[in-house]
C-alpha cells in the first residue's frame, strides 16, 4: 500500500502544538496541509498526513496513522494503532478499534514484473467507505473496495472482503454476515417481516430482510 514518504517529526510542515480549536499532543505529527475540525484531539505519536480532513470532535488515539487525502467526518473515534490508508472515507460517528487496518491496494507488490521497484504511478488506489455510525472492531482488516453500511458492526479480527449492509453484523475470516445490530450496538431479534427488535433500547429497525 504505497504512500508518499514522510519527513518525520522534524519536518517544518508539521503541527506539534495545541491550537485554540483542536489539540495535538507534542509527540504527534500533523501536517499543516491537513484540515482538523474544532474540538478534535490527536494523541501520542499519531500521524495525520497532508490533505487529510478530520471533522469536529474526533479522537485519534496513540500511534494511529491517517494517510494522505483520507476524509473523516465528525465525532469519529480512531483507537490506538489503527491504520487508515489513502482512499478511505469515514462518515460521521464511525468507530475504528485498536490495530484495525483499512487497506488500499488489491494487488500489493513491491516490484513490477520486470523487477523494478513500484512507484506511485504503478498501482491503483482502492476506495473504501465506512458509513455513518458503523463500527470496526479491534484488529479487523478492511480490504479495499468495500462499503460498510450505516450502523454496521465488524467483529474483532474479521477480514472484510465484501460490502456489509446497513446494521449488518459480520464476523470471521473471511467476514460473513451473521445477523443485524441496533444503532445502540446490541444484536437485533429479527421477525418474519424484516423488522429488527432491540431488547436493550427498545428500538425497532426496518432491515428489509425477511426471515422464515
Amino acid at each position: 500500500m504505497p504512500s508518499s514518504p514522510s519527513n518525520g517529526p522534524t519536518s517544518a510542515s508539521v503541527l506539534t502544538t495545541p491550537t485554540n480549536d483542536f489539540f495535538v499532543h507534542p509527540t504527534a505529527e500533523v501536517s499543516t496541509e491537513a484540515r482538523i475540525g474544532k474540538g478534535t484531539r490527536i494523541w501520542n505519536r499519531a500521524q495525520v498526513r497532508e490533505g487529510a480532513v478530520l471533522g469536529e470532535g474526533c479522537i485519534v488515539g496513540k500511534d494511529a496513522y491517517i494517510d494522505i487525502d483520507v476524509h473523516i467526518g465528525s465525532h469519529v473515534k480512531i483507537q490506538n494503532s489503527a491504520l487508515i490508508y489513502h482512499g478511505a472515507t469515514l462518515e460521521d460517528g464511525v468507530f475504528v478499534g485498536p490495530q484495525a487496518c483499512l487497506t488500499n491496494d488489491l494487488y500489493p507488490r513491491a516490484i513490477n514484473p520486470d523487477g523494478s521497484l513500484k512507484g506511485a504511478s504503478d498501482w491503483e488506489v482502492g476506495e473504501t467507505v465506512i458509513r455513518y455510525g458503523a463500527s470496526i472492531g479491534a484488529g479487523a482488516i478492511i480490504v479495499t473496495g468495500v462499503e460498510i453500511g450505516r450502523f454496521a458492526m465488524v467483529g474483532a479480527g474479521a477480514v472484510v472482503t465484501r460490502d456489509v449492509p446497513a446494521h449488518g453484523l459480520v464476523l470471521g475470516v473471511p467476514a460473513r454476515l451473521v445477523g443485524y445490530v441496533c444503532a445502540c450496538g446490541a444484536r437485533l431479534e429479527m421477525d418474519v417481516e424484516g423488522l429488527g427488535h432491540c431488547s436493550r433500547c427498545g428500538r425497532t429497525v426496518e432491515i428489509g430482510v425477511k426471515t422464515k
